[in-house]
């Protein structure tokens, strides 16, 4: 019995050893000045419970994991608390696993295999290289990057990091409802017409990326190649009948190819960053373009500067209705700017203007610490224009947000 007692203490020490955790609930209030068409709501109240393990097995192996559990009161969550493990639904799921994943490290070496995170690029704001990174669209300008189930292996130096990316199941962004405020339809549509969602097709088949990454003596650049499909969906749209008139809509997603990079030089005042990425694509109705950022940043004492631009440049194929968020945000200069007040207080500013003026967006956050544990966050965002440009279709939408955070 003693020799047992012992064993099991001797567990119970080396899992202590090797197991952290986290979480954290938010609690968050969203105030719109204005309704919407389809939608009379002024507010939304939101709250999310998050929990992440890590587990270290031995030196070479760990497994890390998150939990959210999710309620609020517009409908962006679904009703049903089935666990959901793929995000593939148009709403959020009321208990999901956020990542799941295996990391095997040895020497330069790193392999993970899961549901994980992966970032590509340098920029900010817009990153046209980061293909494997979709997000939760559902409030346009408030979104969060989704996970994808795939094999990544890394092996890097000092100087040179070679990245494998291999998913065997897409994971698509997730755009706003139907009805809501955040789906804009366009102007001038019939009076009656009734659309109903049909979904989305998803396809088949996997997707791989490769980046690799050098840091020379004074430069930082990489280049990298994506095969797979645009997480961002086109829309198809479908008469069901003309008394009344009814349209049905379905989301796909084409394939896609790209071929990008990304450089940062560090100059005596300000660093420079440039990424660009070149998009082709073999389904019907996809044009080719090219999506790239230059900007500057600075770091002065307690301010943090970003300020580039965003262009696009369209070289083939025809114009076809969709929801694509980072061509929307090209063809404008952008901007964000932070300032650490004290260890408990920060101000944060991002902005996008167009450069032919018809759209703006513009949020500014204060965030304050109390104690160990919480933290409240009040945003402003601000958005204006006209509603044929990306920007300002959402000018109904400008709205305050108030976050109260408790982390453990």
């Amino acid at each position: 019995m003693r020799v047992w007692a012992a064993w099991l203490a001797a567990a119970a020490c080396c899992w202590s050893q090797g197991f952290s955790h986290r979480g954290l609930l938010d609690t968050r209030l969203v105030a719109y000045p204005q309704t919407a068409p389809g939608d009379s709501g002024r507010a939304v109240a939101e709250s999310l419970l998050r929990y992440e393990a890590f587990y270290r097995i031995s030196p070479r192996w760990q497994v890390a994991g998150a939990f959210d559990a999710r309620a609020d009161t517009h409908h962006y969550t679904q009703r049903s608390w089935g666990l959901a493990w793929q995000d593939r639904t148009r709403r959020r799921p009321a208990f999901a696993a956020r990542r799941m994943s295996a990391i095997y490290q040895r020497g330069r070496l790193t392999a993970e295999v899961g549901k994980q995170f992966i970032r590509w690029g340098k920029a900010d704001v817009l990153n046209p290289t980061d293909r494997f990174a979709p997000r939760d669209f559902l409030a346009v300008v408030d979104n969060e990057f989704l996970a994808v189930n795939a094999a990544r292996l890394t092996y890097g130096s000092a100087a040179d990091t070679l990245d494998l990316v291999w998913s065997p199941r897409f994971t698509p962004s997730r755009i706003p409802l139907l009805n809501q405020r955040w789906l804009v339809l366009p102007e001038g549509l019939p009076e009656g017409l009734r659309l109903r969602d049909a979904g989305s097709r998803f396809p088949g088949g996997s997707q791989f990326g490769v980046r690799w990454n050098h840091v020379g003596s004074g430069f930082d650049s990489s280049v990298c190649y994506y095969e797979g499909f645009n997480h961002l969906p086109q829309i198809d749209a479908r008469l069901l009948g003309l008394f009344p008139l009814r349209v049905e809509l379905e989301s796909y997603y084409p394939r896609l190819r790209m071929y990008g990079g990304d450089a940062a030089l560090p100059l005596p005042w300000f660093t420079v960053k440039a990424e660009a990425g070149y998009f082709t694509s073999r389904t019907r109705r996809s044009q080719q373009y090219l999506l790239y950022v230059v900007q500057l940043e600075r770091q002065a004492g307690e301010w943090f500067l970003v300020g580039g631009y965003a262009g696009e440049a369209v070289t083939a194929g025809p114009s076809s209705p969709g929801f694509d968020v980072e061509r929307g945000l090209t063809r404008a200069f952008l901007a964000r700017a932070g300032y650490t007040i004290d260890a408990n207080r920060s101000l944060a500013l991002e902005a996008a203007v167009r450069q032919n003026g018809k759209g703006a967006w513009t949020r500014l956050e204060y965030s304050q610490a109390w104690g160990q544990h919480w933290r409240s966050t009040a945003a402003l965002t601000w958005i204006r224009g006209q509603p044929d440009d990306f920007l300002g279709q959402y000018h109904r939408n400008s709205h305050v947000s108030v976050v109260v955070r408790y982390s453990f």
